[in-house]
């Protein structure tokens, strides 16, 4: 049965942190997190507040030339992927995203948290706990959300 998106209006930076920390209280061993949206709409911001929220200290950057960072949480390993700059050619996009492991490590009960990754689903093992789409509105950003866990988030 599919679930309708839920919206968010996300008018402050305190907003945007509140979601990754939300998000942070109903992922769990083995998620599956999907983030899309325009470059610069936020999504290593929320991330870094959802990382946190997971007991991460010390710096968390942008995975965006490394393509995944991991870090320690008491919860579970969190792999933090950025796929842009391997995006194209659907075929070799997807080799890429094998070569690079998560879903191998998703099974092996990581948190997989991917930017541009909507394209990769199936790569990555399928079935999202979270998808996580930002944009621009007259306020601020807007978070849409979606996957099985979707509902859980307060």
């Amino acid at each position: 049965m599919a679930v309708a998106p839920i919206v968010r209006e996300l008018p402050t930076r305190r907003d945007s942190r509140r979601l990754g920390a939300a998000i942070a209280r109903v992922v769990a061993p083995g998620d599956l997190v999907v983030m899309s949206g325009e470059l610069g709409s936020g999504k290593t911001f929320v991330t870094r507040a959802l990382a946190r929220a997971l007991g991460v200290r010390g710096a968390i950057a942008s995975p965006t030339f490394a393509l995944v960072l991991e870090y320690a949480t008491s919860r579970a390993p969190l792999l933090h992927a950025d796929l842009y700059r391997i995006r194209g050619d659907a075929e070799a996009f997807e080799r890429e995203v094998a070569r690079l492991g998560l879903r191998e490590r998703r099974g092996e009960g990581a948190i997989v948290l991917v930017e541009w990754g909507e394209e990769a689903v199936s790569a990555l093992g399928g079935d999202p706990a979270i998808l996580l789409s930002l944009s621009s509105g007259d306020r601020g950003r807007i978070a849409t959300l979606g996957g099985r866990r979707a509902g859980d988030i307060v």
